[in-house]
């Protein structure tokens, strides 16, 4: 059952929520944004979400207010961080609430993946056929997001966040849940050289079978290869004791749905931003 439900209005923004989580977890919002519903110009038509991609940021800002209109929040929540493909995680206190929601000035800099304990802060990533990585600790009621390019993915931004919510927060894998958020699919992300010997260097540090190395990679006789990044990052995460019962995986691809979703690789890198976002309301 694909857990990322496309919810859209006549007037209203294009957003895929994690109906589920919302559902069963008291204060908890999760959610992706599609590419329809707001208000930029193309080439970035019309919900760009991403202040770094060349858009207005008048219209940027008010597509990230109309999310947040949309799902009850106030815009002063939105909290972000200057992503730059690799796997740093930053633990988001009081003092950084609001960080990068209107300017670049102030963004969270130099990291891919944003954590949370505190409530009222909603956490906010951006992607164009990346993968969105979403945790949950229900215990701790703490929240995580991670940015996971194939860069990312093979340094394994998943198990370091999962690791760096166990150290602040004392949470433990097994009773985390997590989700795999709409991007690029194995159909459309074809790969070569470099990026082929990092997976495989990835797969033989996993330590996984033939069978399991073939859904996460496939090899083409032209020396090229299809990449299944949403697969890799479960695999990590499973690695890193999250219980595969407890993780979401869409099967929404990026690539194949231009209609619904920004793709940079289809695209020609010019076009906008998605943004997954979580937050936890106060009790």
């Amino acid at each position: 059952m694909e857990p990322f439900d496309h919810m859209q209005s006549a007037k209203g923004p294009s957003l895929f929520l994690l109906s589920e989580w919302n559902e069963r977890y008291a204060g908890l919002t999760a959610g992706f944004t599609g590419r329809d519903g707001g208000i930029s110009e193309a080439p970035w038509a019309s919900l760009n979400m991403g202040l770094h991609v060349g858009d207005q940021d008048g219209h940027v800002i008010t597509n990230r207010q109309i999310l947040t209109e949309t799902i009850g929040w106030p815009f002063d929540t939105w909290t972000c961080a200057e992503q730059v493909h690799g796997n740093r995680v930053f633990q988001v206190t009081e003092a950084d609430r609001g960080k990068g929601r209107a300017s670049l000035d102030d963004v969270i800099a130099d990291c891919d993946a944003i954590m949370t304990d505190v409530p009222n802060v909603l956490l906010a990533s951006f992607y164009a056929d990346c993968v969105p990585l979403y945790f949950y600790d229900p215990e701790h009621r703490a929240a995580a997001l991670a940015h996971a390019g194939w860069k990312g993915t093979v340094q394994q931004i998943a198990a370091e966040t999962i690791q760096a919510m166990a150290q602040a927060y004392g949470s433990n894998p097994q009773t985390l849940v997590a989700a795999i958020g709409p991007s690029i699919g194995s159909c459309c992300y074809e790969i070569d050289g470099i990026v082929i010997a990092k997976v495989e260097q990835l797969i033989d540090e996993l330590n996984l079978s033939g069978e399991t190395a073939e859904t996460m990679m496939k090899l083409s006789d032209n020396g090229k290869a299809n990449l299944n990044l949403k697969e890799i990052n479960r695999q990590i995460m499973i690695k890193a004791g999250i219980l595969p019962i407890h993780i979401e995986i869409t099967q929404w691809c990026t690539g194949c749905r231009r209609d619904l979703f920004y793709s940079h690789r289809k695209e020609g890198g010019l076009t906008g931003r998605m943004a997954s976002w979580i937050g936890i309301r106060e009790r």
